[in-house]
């Protein structure tokens, strides 16, 4: 199954979450992300359906194999990608806003080769 930008941005969220709170139930990733219950309730049965995310007996989510590997992947790229913009000169809000936007639709090649590029420059 193929995600889109949101559900991207779902697995990214629990992931952040769950490394800043442990564990991560639902309500805590509508507050994250300023996004209503039955938004985010929806978008979880999307995920689970897709098999990204998994509900324990009390109701915290988990990312599966699959959605973690999704969830590290756009992280990745959104550090990196905010990282090289606020080294470019890009105030760090307006950077962490735009590699958002890019993180999603970059390529992996292209991303790889700015990460090469990155690595060079340190």
């Amino acid at each position: 199954m193929a995600l889109q930008e949101s559900g991207e941005m779902y697995l990214e969220t629990i992931l952040i979450l769950s490394e800043k709170i442990g564990k991560v139930r639902a309500i805590d990733v509508g507050e994250y992300m300023g996004f209503s219950k039955p938004s985010v309730s929806r978008a979880m049965s999307i995920l689970k359906s897709g098999g990204f995310v998994t509900v324990d007996g009390e109701g915290h989510l988990l990312l599966t194999e699959a959605g973690s590997e999704v969830a590290n992947k756009i992280y990745e790229r959104h550090k990196l990608l905010t990282s090289l913009l606020i080294d470019l000169g890009v105030s760090e809000k307006t950077a962490a806003e735009d590699a958002c936007k890019i993180e999603h639709d970059i390529s992996d090649e292209t991303f790889q080769a700015i990460k090469k590029h990155v690595g060079k420059q340190s």
